[in-house]
């Protein structure tokens, strides 16, 4: 089995050890080990020798990668979603973060999450994705998204209007700071902090929510998934912001684009132990109430 290891630089030293552990059990299932060479740029010197490959930008992954993880908080997992695109590696998130939605296995629990993998003992769980359309090619190969794409106004700037059409017909427009396009993925992330609702993985659906609107009784929507929307926006200074995850540009205001559901899925990893219901509860704090005990 050929498993590669993506993460970002770690400033915290005490992450090292958990490392560590990630590499000597790969090693102790003897799984080939490829490490992608921006994170091996900050490995080197800082944990034991073990012997593995370095995987290099213009490396194939597609039908030989056969398992990816990532070693960090969901934000790791979203560049590693830019890295993969639509080559179907499963991805498993081990969480160095803090509440991690989607990088979902412990530190703790390393040796038996790899024990599963190598033993294929685990679910894919699909996620769709958001893909942007536009003349300028916006973010290039990169224009999807796993969470949500996001129109927002600049920080020096007043607020914006985004007029939206829902397959090439007007439903809306927001006078506000900007609106979030989600996934249900991305439903529990930006979109549920501006009030936007948590929506099941395989709900077939796009969560439109405003950023801090200006008319009161602007709400979320929840559309289907087979949407195509366009937006054009107005604002007092020549350009905004657009992004697409953790990805950010500055838009011309200009420009026009669309945003609809993208040709591939995510495949992430989902052990036997885990299941949607018990990551709401677990990471919403659900249920805390001394009434349920």
């Amino acid at each position: 089995m050929k498993i590669a290891i993506y993460g970002r630089q770690f400033n915290d030293a005490a992450v090292f050890p958990y490392i560590q552990q990630v590499f000597d059990n790969l090693v102790l299932h003897n799984v080939e080990v490829y490490v992608h060479h921006q994170l091996n740029k900050h490995l080197e010197g800082k944990i034991s020798t073990v012997a593995y490959n370095i995987l290099n930008e213009d490396d194939r992954i597609k039908d030989f990668i056969d398992v990816f993880l990532t070693l960090g908080g969901d934000g790791t997992l979203l560049d590693m979603v830019n890295l993969i695109g639509n080559s179907g590696v499963p991805v498993m998130g081990i969480n160095f973060g803090r509440l991690g939605f989607l990088a979902s296995v412990n530190k703790t629990e390393i040796a038996a999450a790899i024990a599963a993998v190598v033993n294929k003992q685990f679910t894919l769980d699909s996620r769709a994705l958001l893909s942007i359309d536009s003349e300028q090619n916006i973010f290039g190969d990169s224009n999807f998204a796993l969470n949500d794409v996001t129109i927002h106004k600049r920080d020096d700037s007043a607020m914006i209007t985004t007029h939206m059409f829902l397959d090439g017909e007007f439903l809306n427009s927001y006078w506000g700071d900007g609106i979030i396009i989600a996934t249900p993925t991305g439903s529990t992330a930006y979109s549920l902090s501006c009030g936007g609702p948590v929506m099941f993985p395989a709900s077939n659906t796009i969560i439109v929510t405003p950023v801090s609107p200006h008319n009161l009784n602007v709400r979320p929507i929840v559309l289907p998934n087979t949407s195509r929307l366009s937006f054009e926006v107005e604002c007092r200074s020549s350009n905004y912001l657009l992004s697409c995850d953790s990805r950010t540009t500055v838009i011309d205001s200009t420009m026009r684009f669309e945003v609809h559901k993208a040709g591939f899925e995510l495949n992430l990893i989902r052990l036997s132990n885990e299941s949607y219901l018990s990551t709401l509860r677990n990471k919403l704090l659900w249920g805390l109430d001394t009434r349920n005990y």
